[in-house]
């Protein structure tokens, strides 16, 4: 098991230490050096990837905790999207799992690739799938880029799910351009914070794009953290990576693009079905907002690049 070190800061290590006990080996991502202080912070290890017997595969928005499964009642309904795959795409998860153990753990507990980690396959799978990680390490923003590629190839429809919205410039440019260009480009955001200022930034670009005529719907039923991107009903995309600079520029990612009609159109009928349990978020709806939100959003979006 890798646990990132930040995101799991009031983790007891009384937790840790009966995993220990019990045969798991555990090793922290980017662990503090100094007591109470750790300068590799902003460098979060945000993949979620479960491998089973190198045969099985999760990958997708859900973490491990209470709050994931519904029992925090700050959040309540958690609303996510995660990926059961079998097959040869496994084999790509396992390899970058790997890659993650053999940078966080200790020289004597390094994994090498032996066979048993990727067992023959001999079924016959349908569908086309990427395993696209990025992060700090890697000179260019892959999964960044493949949203753009997803977005700019759009001639019907762009569904997007996410909890955070705070695109760079060429990603709100891709947005508007498909919007102002007769693509139904709809946009779904959870209806509270759990971030307040990266809440705001991100009404703030979805007002921007709701003047160019996106739709942004409010989901009303918990929390979404679902990362969703479909794109014509013909290819989608699921991963841990949010709409946002951190996730492109200074978080460890990883997606499953899929380039298959059944389960992007799956996909996009979940969407669909989530906009019922959601309201519009309006041009007019959005002028209300009050001059606190206003000044807040004001904030938030000059702090966008480092939220």
């Amino acid at each position: 098991m890798i646990y990132d070190a930040m995101g799991c800061r009031t983790t007891k290590k009384a937790f840790w230490n009966e995993l220990k006990q019990n045969g798991v080996k555990v090793w922290p991502f980017f662990p503090s050096k100094l007591p109470l202080i750790n300068f590799r912070l902003n460098y979060r290890n945000h993949r979620k990837l479960a491998i089973i017997d190198g045969e099985i595969g999760y990958i997708g928005g859900f973490n491990v905790g209470d709050e994931y499964l519904g029992l925090d009642d700050s959040f309540g309904y958690w609303r996510d999207t995660h990926l059961r795959v079998r097959g040869k795409a496994v084999f790509a998860m396992q390899t970058r799992y790997i890659m993650d153990w053999n940078s966080a753990s200790s020289a004597s507990q390094k994994l090498d690739y032996q066979t048993r980690y990727f067992p023959s396959f001999h079924g016959k799978g349908q569908t086309s799938m990427q395993i696209v990680s990025s992060g700090p390490d890697s000179e260019w923003q892959q999964i960044k880029n493949g949203y753009i590629k997803m977005i700019n190839s759009a001639k019907k429809s762009i569904y997007l799910q996410s909890p955070y919205i705070i695109p760079d410039a060429s990603l709100l440019e891709a947005l508007k351009i498909a919007s102002l260009s007769g693509v139904d480009v709809r946009l779904m955001i959870p209806n509270k914070p759990d971030h307040a200022f990266v809440y705001r930034a991100t009404t703030s670009y979805c007002g921007e794009l709701i003047e160019s005529g996106a739709k942004v719907y409010i989901y009303d039923n918990g929390f979404i953290h679902a990362k969703t991107l479909v794109v014509d009903g013909e290819i989608a995309s699921v991963g841990t990576a949010n709409m946002d600079f951190r996730s492109f520029r200074l978080n460890f990612e990883v997606n499953a693009f899929m380039y298959e009609k059944k389960i992007a159109q799956k996909l996009e009928d979940i969407f669909l079905q989530d906009i019922l349990k959601s309201y519009q978020l309006t041009e007019e709806l959005y002028a209300e907002r009050s001059f606190w939100i206003k000044v807040k959003e004001a904030v938030s979006r000059l702090l966008s690049p480092i939220l």
